[in-house]
Formats: structure tokens, C-alpha cells, sequence
């Protein structure tokens, strides 16, 4: 298992400040009493994201993604990001990761993801971009949303 990046500061800096640079307002109001990576992880919208294997592993995903994959942090780290949709939507995924990979970010992502017990969900007005740092280095891609409607 790789180390954990859920308390990471400097991985959740870069969530925070890709997010910043590509959309141009910040991904979270600060409170400067609590940590970056706390605040990040008790947010109340879903964060994950992946690395730059060719196969990419998630290697973050906080408190909301963790109870909506059903996942607990060990599961999740060191998953195969594909394996949140199921087989059938695997190619609309990545159709949507190379868009993403191309244009920086889409803000209005809809799609259907699946949980670790099979339970089906539609995510909806999700935004995903690239997390570049200040060099312009490419680190992987991460994703947030607040909308899902879980499906029969």
C-alpha cells in the first residue's frame, strides 16, 4: 500500500491549487484555524483522486468518497480507479479522462459509478481536471461533486 495522502499536505495542496489555477476559484473556503488536509477530508463534497500509472490507482479520496465507494481508506488507496465504473462504462470513462487530459478540466461531468457492494450511482455536475504542479508537472487527475442519485 502506498503511504496514506488523505492527511497529506502537500498532495492536498496540489488538489487545491491545480483546482485554483484551472477553474480559477479556489475548490474550498479556507479556515485558517483547521489544516488544508482536514478541511479537505470532512468536506461535503466527494473528492478522489488517481496517479499517472498507466493503469491509474486512486491514491486520495476523502471522508464523502470513502462512505460513497463503500471503501474504507486501505481499500481504496492502491484501487484501480476504472473499477469505480462498471465494465460497461469503462470506455465513456476514459473518453472523459482523455478530454480532461486535453483541455485541463470539464466542470459538467455526468456519469455512473459503482460502489465496492455494487450498489449503482449517477454522478452528476462533477468537475475533474488535472492535477498540475506549479512547474506545470503532471500528477494525475481528481474529481469532485456534490450531486449523485443512487439507481435501482
Amino acid at each position: 500500500m502506498t503511504e496514506s495522502l488523505i492527511y497529506n499536505e502537500a498532495h492536498v495542496r496540489l488538489l487545491l491549487d491545480s483546482y485554483q489555477r484551472l477553474l480559477g476559484k479556489p475548490l474550498l473556503a479556507v479556515d485558517p484555524t483547521r489544516s488544508l488536509a482536514q478541511q479537505l477530508n470532512a468536506a461535503a463534497f466527494v473528492l478522489l483522486s488517481h496517479n499517472t500509472d498507466s493503469d491509474p490507482l486512486f491514491n486520495y479520496g476523502n471522508q464523502q468518497a470513502l462512505a460513497l465507494f463503500e471503501l474504507t481508506e486501505a481499500q481504496l488507496v492502491n484501487l484501480p480507479s476504472r473499477l469505480s465504473a462498471e465494465p460497461i462504462n469503462q470506455q465513456q470513462r476514459e473518453a472523459l479522462l482523455e478530454q480532461v487530459r486535453s483541455k485541463g478540466y470539464i466542470s459538467d461531468y455526468r456519469g455512473v459509478r459503482i460502489s465496492s457492494t455494487g450498489k449503482r450511482f449517477l454522478i452528476e455536475r462533477a468537475v475533474v481536471w488535472n492535477l498540475l504542479d506549479e512547474n506545470g508537472h503532471y500528477h494525475g487527475q481528481a474529481a469532485c461533486f456534490s450531486d449523485w442519485t443512487w439507481l435501482a
